[in-house]
């Protein structure tokens, strides 16, 4: 009868259903939240009553077995009815529905209403528990849960205030126990932040138990790179060019790892924990790189992310790959919510590599732990940050903010892909190494008149004036180009060049290998592809910038944390390796570059690649990097409270023969990486960075030493007479005034720059030695 009933009133046999399944659902979600709930710290409540509490949660509970009530009453009634004229459809209607409805539908819902009303009376006596230990908390032990106000901690006061009225608006404080109370308010930030001091009442007798450092492992050089493929991952077509990157190289890093090996005397390394997040490839990020790998688009990025990736493993370190939010948040330990609570345990890796926009999610997701470990970062960053843009009250007072910079990292924390910026380390990339049959093979079949443009995308072809000089190279030249088209060819390239489209990394190295010629345009800057031509027997022929490219001129630099001044389309390729493998010319002066063409096809040169770019040389690099680059403990002071015992004579000295100064006393007994015996100390000229003057002496201007120099020593010792010395917070200092004898040294370490300059100061200059061809080590620093 009462499926007959349920049957003829279909719509309300639903709604039945369906109160009694949503009643069941929303209190097994409710309140089996509150009972299996984890808490990671005590709370001095039992229930957390933002969930379940008080008149509204009882009430609530009150309607839902009220209203289940009335429905056992309607259905009772609907059981007395019967239509006898269907009688015969209904049975017939009942042996289909026993197919797909259970049986004792309506007994079900009379237990899920006596589950309802037992879990009520529960409920009820859970919240008398909790009030009435409110109750003793708040009367039984007066004062137990008031905001101290303690000098050592300031912030406590307005921490509280500010969690009384927004603690709501993450999960992740109730995940750590919070519950609205003062008592939850102040355990958290005593014991999960550390804005308010310990709570006496609390069990502190006992320290807590720290988990067990494991055991160092050792690095051990690898040659198998099939695990570190699987790392990569796969479903973009970013990943597969960096996969393809990594197996076409993996025999010569093979070699680099056994000769490095060797030239370390096989020495015991530990093992790092490295993570490595990617952050320009992740979605969150937009990821715009990877839809442009197949039409042209830049690829520099993958190539030294690749590289880095491949330097890493091969150098035996335990390795995780991040290409995503979710699995940042995985790797490091991230609480549910949205980024306001630090994390759940201690910082899982020693280091970590990852780019701007991996630092903007580590700063969303990790709270207050990336300011506790942000020392463990380091972060890629193709173009360089200066220290007047990474200081972030510096940059805001003084002009120098911009989306990107303003982190307070040390500068050495910033990697770049050339060494155009000493305040920051050289990471670099590598190019493909060839032999000495292959250097043989390529001096043989140049072709003496082909030229390649350097350029895959058309836009890059509409550079002003491109036909002028294009024509007089036609003239001596065959002219070929790389540049992406679907159907018709780009109507920017001009007829008689020969476009061969976009071209595979092996086709288009044996394009190089003939090719006598590798021309730029202009852009991009700074690119891996004139490193790749000149490896393969190019000569590079680029154009003179007049005036330099940057922030202030150039919309491409502006915004970026740097204000490097550009003076051709690759710096690096200019200054570092020069004639006759890169020719640097004006290219709005016809003459000069007829005449830069005319002894191209003259020259002949080797295919040549500087050490640093080969597989051994990053090697080399980024284990020094590893080894002995050290952010998290604290510097001594400098100079120390004994120095007139330790330097009698100060801790400088003349060097014979130089008008530079150097380390007086032993460069082990103070603790520094590169060593003090590499420093050489010097005074720039009037305008002059100290980037320009140790380049003006053969030497690199090193970060790392101005706590040594940033003192009344180093200006007594060079001579320097200061009517008045003044310590302030100045990217320019230490420094001095010639016209107004007035002196600055440096209040904020962070502020230390090599790129400072102004026309009203020389600098005082730290600079060091380095090894030939590999200008990020000194000659000791291995």
């Amino acid at each position: 009868m009462v499926r007959r009933c349920l049957l003829t009133f279909k719509p309300f046999r639903i709604f039945v259903v369906g109160i009694g399944f949503f009643s069941l659902c929303f209190l097994m979600t409710s309140l089996g939240g509150q009972f299996s709930a984890k808490r990671l710290t005590d709370s001095p409540f039992t229930v957390r009553t933002e969930v379940l509490g008080g008149v509204e949660s009882r009430g609530v509970l009150r309607k839902i077995s009220d209203m289940l009530e009335v429905i056992m009453k309607r259905m009772d009634s609907l059981s007395k009815l019967e239509n006898v004229n269907d009688s015969r459809r209904l049975e017939e209607l009942s042996s289909a529905i026993n197919r797909i409805q259970p049986a004792g539908l309506v007994e079900r819902i009379q237990a899920i209403a006596q589950n309802v009303s037992n879990m009520a009376v529960r409920v009820e006596q859970i919240l008398k528990n909790s009030m009435a230990a409110s109750r003793v908390v708040r009367d039984g032990t007066s004062g137990q849960c008031d905001v101290p106000r303690d000098p050592r901690f300031p912030d406590c006061p307005g921490k509280v205030d500010w969690m009384r009225a927004r603690w709501t608006s993450d999960p992740c404080y109730a995940f750590y126990g919070v519950d609205g109370s003062d008592c939850s308010f102040l355990i958290y930030l005593s014991e999960v932040e550390w804005f308010c001091p310990p709570l006496t009442w609390r069990n502190h007798s006992s320290p807590p138990v720290l988990p067990k450092s494991p055991p160092k492992r050792q690095a051990a050089f690898r040659t198998d790179l099939s695990t570190l493929l699987d790392q990569v991952g796969t479903g973009k077509e970013s990943l597969s060019f960096m996969k393809r990157r990594i197996r076409r190289l993996a025999s010569q890093w093979a070699t680099a790892a056994y000769r490095l090996d060797i030239k370390l005397h096989r020495s015991w390394r530990e093992q790092k924990k490295i993570l490595v997040h990617v952050g320009f490839l992740t979605e969150e990020s937009g990821d715009v790189f990877s839809p442009k790998v197949l039409k042209g688009g830049p690829l520099g990025e993958m190539v030294q992310w690749a590289d880095i990736l491949t330097a890493l493993y091969v150098l035996g370190h335990n390795l995780k790959i991040s290409m995503s939010v979710k699995e940042l948040q995985g790797f490091l330990g991230v609480p549910p919510g949205r980024g306001s609570c630090p994390l759940t345990g201690p910082l899982p890796f020693d280091l970590i590599y990852t780019d701007y926009h991996g630092l903007q999610q580590m700063k969303q997701h990790m709270g207050l732990s990336l300011k506790k470990h942000k020392c463990h970062i380091r972060v890629i960053d193709t173009f360089g940050t200066e220290p007047a843009y990474n200081h972030e009250e510096y940059a805001t007072l003084h002009g120098y903010r911009t989306n990107w910079g303003y982190w307070n990292l040390n500068s050495r924390q910033y990697m770049t892909m050339f060494p155009h910026t000493p305040d920051n380390s050289f990471m670099g990339f590598v190019s493909e190494e060839l032999n000495k049959t292959e250097k043989r093979s390529i001096q043989q079949n140049k072709v003496r008149n082909m030229a390649v443009v350097y350029g895959k995308e058309a836009s890059m072809w509409k550079l002003q004036g491109k036909e002028k000089f294009l024509q007089i190279l036609h003239r001596y030249m065959e002219v070929h180009g790389t540049v992406y088209y679907e159907t018709q060819r780009p109507p920017e390239v001009p007829a008689f060049v020969k476009n061969h489209g976009l071209l595979p990394q092996q086709e288009l190295q044996q394009l190089l290998r003939k090719a006598k010629l590798f021309i730029g345009f202009g852009f991009p800057y700074e690119g891996p592809a004139p490193l790749e031509a000149i490896a393969n027997g190019c000569i590079y022929l680029q154009p003179k910038f007049h005036p330099p490219h940057s922030s202030l001129n150039h919309e491409f630099f502006r915004g970026k944390p740097t204000s490097r001044e550009v003076s051709s389309q690759h710096p690096y390729a200019e200054q570092y390796i020069g004639r006759p493998h890169v020719m640097t010319v004006d290219y709005n002066n016809s003459d000069e570059f007829e005449a830069a063409v005319q002894e191209i096809m003259r020259l002949k040169v080797e295919p040549y690649l500087p050490y640093e770019y080969t597989c051994e040389g990053m090697l080399e690099r980024v284990h020094a990097y590893i080894q002995h680059q050290e952010f998290c403990s604290p510097e001594a002071p400098f100079p120390p409270v004994n120095a007139s015992r330790v330097w009698p004579g100060g801790p400088f000295t003349r060097l014979p023969n130089s008008t530079l100064l150097g380390w007086a006393g032993n460069s082990t007994a103070l603790p520094c990486w590169p060593p003090l015996s590499a420093l050489r100390l010097m005074v720039s000229a009037e305008g002059q960075s100290c980037v320009e003057a140790c380049q003006s002496s053969d030497l690199v201007c090193e970060p790392a030493f101005f706590r040594f120099i940033n003192n009344k020593e180093a200006l007594s010792k060079l001579e320097i007479q200061c009517e008045v010395v003044e310590l302030e917070m100045n990217h320019i200092f230490p420094a001095y005034s010639v016209t107004r004898g007035e002196c600055g040294l440096q209040k904020e370490t962070l502020l230390f720059s090599c790129a400072g300059f102004s026309g009203k100061y020389r600098r005082i200059c730290p600079c060091r030695d380095f090894r030939k061809g590999q200008v990020a080590l000194c000659r000791d620093c291995l």
